[in-house]
């Protein structure tokens, strides 16, 4: 019969932290989220016997995807569309995307040692703490702080993370054995952004931070916890742990809150003052017929190309038809998009299936499968129609000026 592994043994050749204070002693074990040695180490630290309380570097979302993945089939996507969680919903999916392409190129499950911490926890039958913040509400917070092209570019990598089938690049995953997934899922569209590795890598090890101490005050006797995170976590985690004083639970709320932009939306603004004024200048200088001209410009191009994007995402006609009726009012209502209206629409009307929900992860890495799916499909609805929406504003747009300048 094999020995009983040691800490030490666990540790031993992986890196790793202890930080000790008030009165708890942090073991942190910094794993690559792509390696079997650190599958290994989790396995023989829990085998241990040395901790009373496992934390690792995840959310309840990424959990259940590591863990219950049948878990997603009893999700509401007409509750996800009307609360505004469609953009979150489609970041968790573009990880899983990322994650399944490097699972399928190196035979490993990404993040496959975190899914091992909860398992032998769990029968182990300690306490496990996930302290890691949700992926959406980090998108979400990197999405603030950044201005309107880099939010597209933003957007954009995320797309592309959800239809790429390539294998990824080298350089990529030697990072990823040094860092951290959502970094390294940022990495191809988000490089030199100081905006981005504040919110992805620095403001989330003020949150694990703040997670392990609640953790460590919920332990019992002699309170030794286990954190399993990212080696690119351990310089910035162990500083957040050693020198932290904020309460907890107020970090986590300052932390979780998307602060909202205190500019004034001029673009929008300039939309609305120039159809009104648009419309009162055709007016005063071509009579009615001029003035409702121009009204007829902005209610066709914005209409026809919502419609138009709606139908290329393969939406039902009420899809479509709701889109087209939505699409002109949005310089009056910039918080409703209209693909957001048409996506409702769409899963009310094909409302998704557990099947559709199981299949998910594998049909949007074909074009055939974006169209069979019917999460996938609603998803494209909300993209065509809002990018059709922003087509037929600035064509609208320059055809007003055209004709006002007559």
């Amino acid at each position: 019969m094999d020995p009983m592994p040691t800490t030490s043994d666990a540790l031993a050749g992986q890196p790793h932290a202890i930080v000790e204070r008030d009165g708890v002693r942090y073991t942190l074990l910094g794993t690559a989220h792509v390696s079997k040695a650190s599958v290994d180490a989790v396995r023989a630290a829990i085998a241990s016997g040395d901790y009373d309380h496992v934390a690792v570097e995840l959310d309840s979302a990424r959990m259940q995807a590591l863990v219950e993945p049948e878990a997603m089939g009893k999700l509401d996507l007409v509750e996800v569309i009307r609360t505004g969680r469609t953009a979150m919903f489609a970041a968790n999916l573009a990880l899983a995307a990322y994650q399944r392409r490097l699972a399928e190129q190196l035979g490993i499950e990404p993040g496959a040692e975190l899914k091992q911490a909860v398992l032998d926890a769990r029968e182990r039958e300690l306490p496990v703490s996930l302290i890691d913040r949700d992926v959406g509400l980090t998108v979400r917070r990197a999405a603030s702080r950044l201005g309107w092209w880099k939010r597209i570019k933003l957007g954009g990598g995320l797309a592309a993370s959800l239809i790429a089938s390539d294998e990824v690049p080298e350089h990529e995953i030697e990072k990823l054995k040094e860092g951290d997934i959502l970094e390294s899922s940022f990495a191809e569209f988000a490089s030199h952004s100081p905006e981005l590795y504040e919110t992805v890598i620095a403001e989330r090890d003020r949150y694990m931070a703040a997670g392990l101490r609640t953790a460590g005050a919920a332990s019992p006797a002699p309170r030794n916890v286990l954190a399993v995170v990212g080696a690119g976590h351990l310089a910035g985690l162990s500083r957040e742990l050693t020198e932290q004083h904020d309460d907890p639970v107020s970090l986590h709320a300052a932390l979780e809150a998307v602060p909202k932009k205190r500019k004034v939306p001029w673009f929008t603004l300039l939309i609305g003052a120039l159809l009104l004024g648009g419309m009162a200048w055709g007016f005063q200088s071509g009579g009615l017929k001029l003035a409702s001209g121009v009204l007829v410009q902005w209610l066709v191009a914005t209409s026809v190309l919502a419609a138009v994007g709606a139908l290329l995402a393969g939406g039902h006609p009420l899809s479509v038809l709701a889109g087209a009726v939505v699409a002109p009012f949005k310089p009056f209502r910039p918080a409703i998009p209209a693909g957001a209206v048409s996506a409702l629409v769409e899963a009310r009307i094909r409302k998704p299936t557990y099947a559709d929900f199981i299949r998910l992860r594998d049909d949007v890495r074909t074009l055939r499968g974006w169209y069979r799916n019917r999460v996938a499909r609603t998803l494209l609805v909300f993209i065509l129609t809002n990018f059709g929406t922003m087509a037929g504003e600035w064509i609208a747009i320059a055809r007003i000026i055209g004709t006002l300048a007559r």
